[in-house]
């Protein structure tokens, strides 16, 4: 998985216009391209493969050129006349770290986990913004859901209303019923206006989380056709002791910190080579003087080959100051490898809880609805029949609006609560595991 996802395309399409419709899992997949926290993550993995190169450097010969030309009096030239007012000089050198107390190694290696680190960073990020993406695909569902519901809602009232009106005319009811009727239906108003706003919302947070910049021309306005449900099937079967082992294995976040706190102990021997010495093994070949008059032909050229060795014997504590900092961030890694290792086990215990309250207001709310369809039909009935109040109906129909917004609802908790499970325990999103 970590291979996968720092392969994903990392540049997103500088033009793409609104589609007629989206589903998840297209959301899912703009989402990897397009979404903007997903994108610095990649931009972090190529930053510390550039570092990592650069440690690396070391490790191979660095070959250096350089050359110089001079012009002067001939009274401090240390050359015979007449060609003592100029000399050039030019050198070419090889030089390769034999020795570096472990150092160069060390190095390299910390450069190389830290790599890794950024890795299982990007797919712990991969995994956090997916479910946000999951979660406001949920949020505009759930939306549109109530919009259909409010409208139902407000057009039983009207029909109320015009049942109310023809009673009245026919002289078998009181103004009272039309009245209250009439106010029955101004108020559920609000609610479905509330519920088209909701919607719209919903769907810029969508955009942001996608990281959908198109918004020009017709593309301003353009609104896709959602397609997917809220519905929800068999429940999901974890086991808490389960979900809790395989968060300890799939977190990336467990295993980014893990990489850090190797990088971390190689970091305290990179540092502490700075107590021993360094030996590199230097050749190269010079060519010096030269005139004007007498042109390339006057030089002196030659090999240089050798060792060189430096130790700093003191140098003012200053390598012990850069262990002491290196072992001390080494420790508080270790202490954050340990603080997220309680943190994820209190997510995953939370996830578990909130999954199994969400099925449990699932199985009740459809419960629910079945008694408040029943409930509305035998008010109807009875009112019908004379044997029941226009406020019984009212009441009834307003009770069936609530539980069906209570079902709505108890299906988008539902639907997020197994996502945030799967995220929790570290699954990646489904369509991109598959």
């Amino acid at each position: 998985m970590a291979l996968s996802v720092a392969g994903l395309p990392a540049a997103p399409q500088l033009e793409q216009p609104v589609p007629d419709t989206l589903d998840l899992k297209n959301a899912v997949a703009f989402a990897l391209e397009n979404n903007f926290t997903i994108r610095q993550a990649r931009e972090r993995i190529k930053q510390q493969e550039g570092v990592e190169i650069q440690v690396q450097a070391r490790l191979i010969p660095n070959v250096s050129a350089s050359g110089s030309y001079t012009g002067n009096t001939p009274e401090i030239s240390t050359y015979t006349p007449p060609d003592n007012d100029r000399a050039w000089s030019i050198s070419l050198q090889a030089r390769q770290v034999l020795y570096a107390g472990g150092g160069v190694i060390a190095s390299v290696k910390g450069a190389r986990l830290t790599r890794e680190a950024a890795v299982l960073e990007l797919q712990g990020i991969i995994n956090e913004q997916l479910l946000a993406v999951r979660t406001q695909f949920y949020t505009v569902l759930l939306a549109r859901e109530k919009i259909k519901v409010q409208e139902e809602n407000v057009h039983l009232f009207e029909q109320q209303l015009k049942d109310a009106r023809s009673r009245f005319d026919a002289g078998t009811t009181s103004n009272f019923e039309v009245l209250r009727a009439e106010v029955a239906l101004a108020n559920g108003q609000p609610p479905l206006i509330q519920a088209r706003n909701d919607y719209r919302i919903a769907i810029e947070q969508l955009r942001q989380v996608l990281g959908f910049t198109t918004n020009y021309g017709p593309n301003a306005t353009k609104v896709p056709e959602f397609s997917g449900t809220l519905e929800v099937g068999q429940p999901a079967s974890y086991q808490l002791t389960d979900a809790l082992a395989a968060a300890h294995a799939n977190r990336s976040e467990l295993q980014r910190l893990a990489r850090l706190e190797n990088a971390g102990e190689q970091n305290v021997k990179a540092n502490r080579a700075g107590y021993l010495p360094e030996v590199d093994l230097v050749g190269g070949y010079d060519w010096v003087r030269g005139t004007t008059s007498a042109g390339w032909s006057d030089r002196h050229d030659g090999w240089i080959a050798g060792f060189q060795a430096q130790w700093n014997i003191f140098d003012g504590r200053a390598t012990a100051g850069r262990v002491v900092q290196a072992r001390s961030q080494l420790e508080q890694t270790k202490l954050s490898l340990a603080e997220t290792t309680l943190a994820v086990e209190v997510e995953v215990r939370r996830a578990y809880s909130s999954l199994v309250e969400a099925w449990e207001l699932v199985a009740a709310s459809n419960k629910v609805i079945e008694q408040a369809q029943e409930a509305l039909r035998l008010a109807n009935v009875r009112y019908g029949a004379g044997t029941a109040t226009q406020l019984d109906v009212l009441t009834s129909q307003v009770a069936l609006t609530e539980a069906r917004l209570n079902q709505l609802q108890a299906y988008y908790g539902y639907n997020v609560a197994l996502a945030t499970m799967r995220q929790a325990i570290g699954l990646a999103d489904e369509f991109v595991s598959s």
